[in-house]
């Protein structure tokens, strides 16, 4: 394989965290970027694994560097983005990097990093959608119709990615997953 970036995108309960943590298992080598965030760092987080926890004015300065892939507010209240730098020095290493990024960091990243071959995980259908959110069981009613209407506007916009990969069962969205990043190769 190749040093490229590959972004990960798709609705939410669709299984991205579940694919990306199959991806790493069948191929140690790839690398999952870690985010930047200007939030306090929550109990057992550690500065450099979960995220690179950073002052507002130290984000500030890297957005204004050009030194995110890309970056949001969060709730109105906190930034996080995807720094550009160990994107890169996980590229030159050779690792195959995964960005796991939302409809609009993907948008970001394709703008200020055209390079990274973009992928969207969808479900076999909106209904399979809204039953895993609901099986999930970690939101309540209001915010899984928030999560919803937000997974129409993504599943929209599918086609703007390279490749979309069905995730009916999870080795089989890996497999397809793995055979992209090997033809890029």
């Amino acid at each position: 394989m190749t040093s490229r970036a590959f972004v990960i995108c798709g609705p939410t309960a669709v299984g991205k965290g579940t694919v990306i943590r199959q991806l790493i298992e069948r191929q140690p080598s790839m690398w999952l970027s870690v985010s930047a965030t200007t939030r306090a760092p929550r109990a057992g987080e550690v500065d450099g694994q979960h995220y690179f926890f950073v002052s507002p004015d130290e984000f500030d300065e890297m957005v204004g560097a050009g030194n995110m892939l890309e970056w949001a507010t969060v709730h109105g209240i906190h930034r996080y983005g995807t720094p550009r730098g160990p994107v890169l020095d996980a590229m030159a290493d050779d690792r195959v990097v995964l960005l796991e990024v939302d409809l609009a960091g993907a948008r970001q990243v394709r703008a200020s990093f055209p390079e990274a071959v973009q992928i969207f995980i969808a479900p076999p259908t909106f209904e399979d959608l809204e039953e895993r959110l609901e099986t999930r069981g970690t939101e309540g009613p209001a915010e899984r119709e928030r999560r919803l209407e937000t997974a129409r506007v993504e599943l929209a916009a599918a086609d703007e990615f390279d490749h979309v990969v069905i995730n009916d069962d999870v080795v089989r969205a890996t497999d397809e997953i793995l055979s992209i990043i090997e033809a890029v190769g």
